[in-house]
């Protein structure tokens, strides 16, 4: 390993579940962290961590983070020691806790890097199974890793993936101003669904992923619904039952991941409309929030040097 190199690592943000695809579907978005990594050779060793942006105030309160933590992952996993003297940059846009897949980026981010020092030994297979190990699932990381929309299943120690081109649709994303920490959404979920609400989801991701693959917003806004975690995560989101109503009143809508996002695919024309009505509904509860306006990112984590 060159001890004197300069890495610039570009991860996506994703939004998962998509309605009825619960811990299964995930898709890339146009809004990306950036990652400054120079292993030195000539100053003095430690690790020295600074992020901007997104969660700055958190994170730089220690080295000792999500994406640090995934690189050694790495290093540890391939039998080699962390280089003794290491600067890392963090430029974040994606917002923690957001359901933006902001734990993702920070691993995706960490082992695409500690990667790229090491050679490249681990391929794209490789770093998925990692990333799957230290995420839990691989509804996230998985976006992250390849871009476009990836479906994602389990199978003994293997993640088996497959991944979707997307057209360049207009998707609308509303933040409300409060944090939803996936542990905390997860603990509400109940710990059996019946079989009527099961059936009712497999269908319905099946035909979210052709409606997203075909970019049909009319059948995509007919089957974006969700009886296995939506109704329980909404109920503890401020103005957030009444935000995903007014979203769906426009086109088709989710909750992004484990929320307290929403995610809306609308046509162009109505952009504003979706935003306004969404930020309406979160201010009636008392709730600020913001929104970005991006597109399905057909590329995930790369690498530049």
């Amino acid at each position: 390993m060159n001890t004197d190199t300069l890495i610039n690592i570009h991860v996506p943000a994703t939004s998962a579940n998509l309605g009825p695809g619960f811990d299964s579907l995930g898709l890339a978005l146009d809004i990306w962290n950036h990652i400054r990594v120079e292993a030195r050779s000539s100053t003095a060793p430690g690790l020295r961590y600074r992020a901007s942006g997104e969660g700055e105030d958190v994170l730089n309160q220690s080295s000792d983070n999500l994406l640090t933590r995934s690189m050694a992952r790495l290093f540890e996993s391939c039998g080699k020691e962390m280089p003794p003297a290491l600067d890392i940059f963090a430029e974040n846009n994606i917002p923690l806790a957001s359901g933006l897949g902001s734990s993702a980026a920070a691993i995706v981010g960490g082992l695409a890097a500690a990667n790229a020092l090491l050679g490249n030994p681990l391929d794209g297979m490789g770093l998925l199974r990692l990333a799957n190990d230290i995420e839990g699932h691989p509804d996230n990381v998985a976006p992250a890793l390849l871009g476009g929309l990836v479906a994602s299943a389990c199978c003994s120690d293997e993640v088996i993936s497959r991944r979707f081109d997307l057209p360049p649709l207009t998707i609308v994303i509303v933040k409300p101003e409060m944090d939803l920490p996936t542990k905390t959404a997860r603990a509400v979920l109940p710990d059996s669904v019946s079989r009527q609400d099961a059936i009712f989801n497999i269908g319905r991701a099946v035909l979210v992923t052709e409606a997203l693959r075909a970019g049909d917003l009319s059948l995509l806004a007919r089957v974006m619904d969700d009886k296995l975690h939506q109704p329980y995560r909404l109920r503890h989101i401020p103005g957030g039952e009444a935000a995903y109503l007014a979203a769906k009143r426009c086109g088709a809508a989710a909750l992004s991941g484990a929320g307290p996002s929403l995610i809306a695919f609308v046509e162009a024309a109505d952009t504003q409309k979706v935003q306004d009505a969404m930020a309406t509904a979160f201010a009636q509860s008392g709730i600020a929030s913001r929104a970005f306006l991006t597109r399905p990112s057909a590329r995930g984590v790369f690498v530049i040097k």
